[in-house]
């Protein structure tokens, strides 16, 4: 492989290269820029764009899911408390865990994913950037479309599960189930979109010489996670489809005495909802695989065995989902299976937690804030672990079900498998995503607070819960012995909710005032430190060819980069999907009004059908029409695309 990788005559176009002008990279800046201006904002299609918009929307709903959470913590405080009314609490209750589970926990690891993995494999951009684009904004439409619900007094109260026959048609009356369902769709579907981006990029968008067997953990993380994505979520988007349609069409999927059968849904949600647990956890998981090695300051332990845990776990995840139904009317010798299965996927977690042990065991540490948040992950997952352990015992299972146990267990897991790591991300690329250092002891007051917050708040959960203090009530009667557990509980809550805002002070401080970043701060040693902070548009001035897995590390090989893409047009080299060998360059579309007006379109189509199942028909124009519009093609863009085809 020599330095022109690829060719091309320079007398069509600027070409890039690896010593590229200034003119040269001012050209490939103005062509892979967003617009300006509020119509250039609505236009954008910039991935780093697209993922800072998914990231701080996420937060946003973040923020609100913990607010209703500290609502829920301050009624249960005491016995026999009145603050919040049953009514209220059930809204609380079903919107905190839709929030959380379907707002800010998946969408958050794609944002993350969405700005990080081009920058690690070397690509200018995602896969159909536009698609990217169109994902955010129908997120966006979703979220707002659930707590509008609860601005008019019309959310959900099923609880996020959605259980039939409580969320058919003859218990839950109004519209807060049919918004909620819609509102599923709406998110899956930016999910799903994400998901085909994701895979793409990463398949077909590679640096050359970065065969997948030289790809950073993080970016197989991201595979494996939108593999699962795009097997799971169909399953919940049928089931609340289902639901919507028992609900406004008279359909009964979920009616017995119709032929229907209510354990339908719980089949089809939970099919969807135990993946869904590691579609949150295993994008941590590649987090930590970067982190460590960077503050061990040596490449991670285990390469091919971390690779291959983080397959198993994604197949066994499809088949553990019958223990969330472990108190149902299923066949004994059913349950026994899917207890065989909930023991096994705690096996590849423990060969990675070896893996980085052993990482962490021979590296020379340097103990910043990042890897404080990963060591507690490690605290606190092995603790929610094991009570997965335990809850895959059926006898236990029964006695704990419906408990505070399995609260403190889902928290434990949730909490500490996701979002534990995932402070710790921010921590560590908040220098690529803004060009400032976060504030190292605010940092450090931040987790201390979060950690001990966390375990205050949710260890006495499980204690509630073997007492017998049964999940999703309102309030409780005096001599319980529930009394002080509940205020630590609350207390704990009201520390986390202190450790967030001292997060976010120190976020809004550093992005104004803090210390600039150089390209790598941390000396880390994947592609993304080899650009500026914050990256350019076009993030790479000359594409690298890589010689190892931790290209900034590898000492032996001369750097090389790809020559002969053109500067003043959106293109990029596309690879072969095992080697990432040189295959063609094809033309990226430029930025665009119409995802913006397609995603309108979709809302219209989606809230109408919540009102009238004809909205679906005559929606479904406005929908098209705006789709015709974004794919056809511009005379710009075909008088380039010919150009292009004329170069050597």
């Amino acid at each position: 492989m020599t330095n022109a990788t690829t060719t091309a005559d320079k007398g069509a176009a600027l070409l890039d290269g690896p010593d590229a002008s200034p003119n040269v990279r001012e050209a490939l800046a103005a062509t892979w820029r967003d617009p300006p201006g509020l119509i250039g904002m609505l236009c954008a299609i910039n991935h780093k764009t697209i993922a800072r918009r998914f990231m701080t929307t996420t937060f946003v709903f973040f923020i609100l899911g913990g607010l209703l959470a500290l609502a829920m913590r301050t009624q249960l405080a005491r016995p026999d408390a009145r603050l919040i009314d049953p009514g209220l609490y059930n809204e609380l209750f079903t919107m905190h865990g839709t929030t959380m589970m379907f707002l800010f926990a998946v969408p958050v690891m794609q944002a993350v994913a969405g700005f990080l993995v081009p920058l690690m494999i070397g690509s200018r951009s995602v896969a159909f950037p536009r698609m990217n684009a169109y994902a955010y904004w129908v997120f966006l439409f979703g979220g707002i479309l659930l707590f509008g619900s609860l601005a008019v007094n019309a959310a959900p109260a099923a609880g996020w599960f959605s259980y039939v026959p409580l969320a058919g048609p003859d218990y839950s009356t109004g519209k807060g189930t049919d918004i909620w369902a819609q509102m599923i769709t709406f998110t899956e579907l930016s999910g799903l979109l994400e998901a085909i981006v994701l895979t793409t990029t990463i398949f077909k968008l590679r640096a050359p010489g970065m065969s997948l067997n030289r790809m950073p953990l993080f970016v197989w993380a991201t595979l494996v996670t939108q593999f699962m994505v795009i097997f799971a979520m169909p399953s919940v988007m049928l089931c609340s489809t289902a639901l919507i349609l028992d609900r406004l069409v008279g359909t009964h999927f979920y009616n017995p005495a119709k032929g229907g059968d209510v354990l339908l849904w719980q089949h089809l949600f939970w099919f969807f909802g135990h993946p869904e647990v590691y579609l949150i956890f295993i994008p941590p998981l590649g987090f930590i695989s970067s982190i460590i090695p960077t503050f061990a300051r040596r490449p991670v332990f285990g390469y091919p065995a971390m690779v291959l845990s983080l397959i198993a776990t994604a197949f066994l995840a499809f088949g553990l989902w019958v223990h969330h139904m472990f108190a149902t009317n299923i066949p004994e010798l059913g349950k026994s299976f899917f207890t065989a299965a909930s023991l096994m996927i705690a096996i590849p977690s423990a060969i990675q937690i070896f893996c980085w042990i052993g990482t962490l065991w021979t590296g020379r540490l340097n103990l910043k804030t990042p890897l404080y948040f990963v060591l507690a992950f490690f605290f606190i997952l092995v603790l929610g672990g094991l009570t997965g352990l335990m809850l895959a015992s059926v006898p236990l299972d029964l006695q704990v079900h419906d408990t505070y146990f399995v609260v403190a267990h889902l928290h434990y897991v949730l909490i500490g498998g996701a979002v534990f790591p995932l402070f710790g991300a921010f921590y560590y690329w908040f220098p690529k995503f803004t060009g400032r250092m976060l504030d190292e002891t605010l940092g450090r007051w931040n987790f201390w607070l979060f950690f001990i917050g966390f375990n205050v708040a949710f260890f006495p959960m499980h204690l509630l819960g073997l007492q017998g203090m049964p999940r999703r009530v309102w309030t409780y009667p005096h001599g319980m012995g529930w009394d002080g557990m509940n205020l630590a509980a609350t207390i704990g809550a009201w520390t986390i909710a202190a450790s967030v805002l001292l997060f976010i002070v120190n976020v809004v401080t550093s992005y104004r005032r803090g210390a600039h970043a150089p390209a790598d701060p941390w000396g880390g040693g994947t592609l993304e430190w080899s650009v500026a902070s914050v990256p350019p548009p076009h993030n790479f001035d000359a594409i690298p060819v890589v010689h190892g897995r931790d290209p900034l590390w590898e000492s032996t090989a001369q750097p090389q980069f790809v020559a002969g893409l053109a500067a003043d047009a959106r293109e990029v080299l596309a690879t072969s999907v095992l080697d990432a060998r040189p295959d063609h360059r094809p033309l990226f579309p430029a930025p665009s009004i119409w995802p913006f007006l397609s995603a309108l379109a979709t809302t219209v189509l989606f809230i109408g059908s919540i009102y009238t199942p004809w909205a679906v028909v005559w929606a479904s124009a406005p929908v098209a029409l705006a789709m015709i519009a974004w794919f056809w093609p511009k005379r710009r863009e075909n008088a380039r695309a010919v150009a292009r085809e004329r170069r050597p």
